[in-house]
């Protein structure tokens, strides 16, 4: 019997792997893989969201129907997991009914228990450690308006969030040097930085954000109050000082890409003249969800 194929987080994947999954998110977005409209006929996902969704949710559930298959919607309350049956119980479960399982959640744990007990593909739709189908989507988009993301620089703007933490896994496995702007008092998760250094990930930490944007190919930022977070005006002050705005944009290179994973404040992380402007590939970058998560539903389910 085949290994069951999960996806919980890129530094857990080959170089070649995520490439491969890229490609056939590409390939299915192209048109040129064929039937695959049939590609998950029989098929059905379910989604676990112990949190709010507008991307995660529409790309994942539109993605499984457009492949073929089905999608089954289980919120915070919809599922005996709010009244207390355990996680690796939910995944015994789960695994009788559907081909693959999806969940956004707050505690990584929950994604590595129900990976570790179900008998179907687990994907990690984000957890406050991590972000990887979002990366998987920054890199695509990236690599559409640019070609090759290996060797470019890619700054990061904000705290050492779960998508900060993605990007340095995703510096490590698509080789761009990642420049993290962030203030000492909101860092990268230590573990995340140990295993950096330890895989010889080209990367560098500032608290000057111009310094960091200067000739970067690519500026990113997210939210500076994420879904949970309860100390709003704290975070406000230290992380004024990386707001993207179009003078920092300017330090970058002239064909430099602004991304945002959204949802965005605008006039906070970032200005609305940098986020509506010439240099954002936002909107790309969100439809973008759909096209990767494709490719990596095809290849959990291949």
């Amino acid at each position: 019997m085949a290994a069951v194929k999960h996806f919980l987080d890129l530094h857990s994947f080959d170089a070649k792997t995520l490439r491969d999954i890229l490609n056939l998110g590409l390939e299915i977005k192209s048109g040129k893989k064929s039937n695959a409209n049939k590609l998950l006929a029989g098929k059905t996902l379910a989604m676990i969201f112990e949190k709010p969704s507008t991307r995660t949710r529409v790309s994942f559930e539109v993605g499984m129907i457009q492949l073929g298959g089905n999608a089954i919607m289980m919120g915070g309350k919809d599922s005996q997991l709010d009244r207390g049956e355990t996680v690796a119980d939910t995944a015994r479960v789960l695994s009788r009914y559907v081909d693959a399982i999806m969940i956004r959640t707050d505690d990584p744990a929950k994604l590595t228990d129900l990976a570790e007990h179900a008998e179907v593909p687990v994907i990690n739709g984000l957890t406050d450690s991590s972000h990887p189908c979002q990366l998987m989507a920054d890199v695509m988009t990236y690599e559409e308006h640019r070609g090759p993301i290996a060797g470019k620089k890619v700054v990061w703007c904000g705290d050492g969030n779960n998508v900060a933490a993605s990007f340095m896994h995703a510096a490590g496995r698509f080789g761009f040097h990642l420049s993290l702007a962030l203030p000492a008092e909101l860092p990268l998760d230590d573990e995340v930085l140990q295993w950096a250094k330890a895989e010889g990930v080209d990367f560098s930490i500032t608290q000057d954000a111009d310094e960091a944007c200067s000739g970067a190919d690519l500026v990113v930022t997210d939210t500076w109050v994420s879904m949970g977070d309860k100390d709003a005006d704290k975070r406000h002050k230290l992380l004024s000082p990386f707001q993207v705005d179009e003078r920092r944009m300017a330090l970058a290179k002239k064909d430099a890409l602004f991304m945002h994973c959204l949802p965005a404040h605008r006039d906070e992380e970032v200005t609305t003249n940098v986020i509506d402007g010439p240099q954002s590939v936002i909107w790309d970058e969100a439809e973008n969800r759909l096209h990767a998560q494709k490719g990596i539903l095809a290849w959990c389910l291949s």
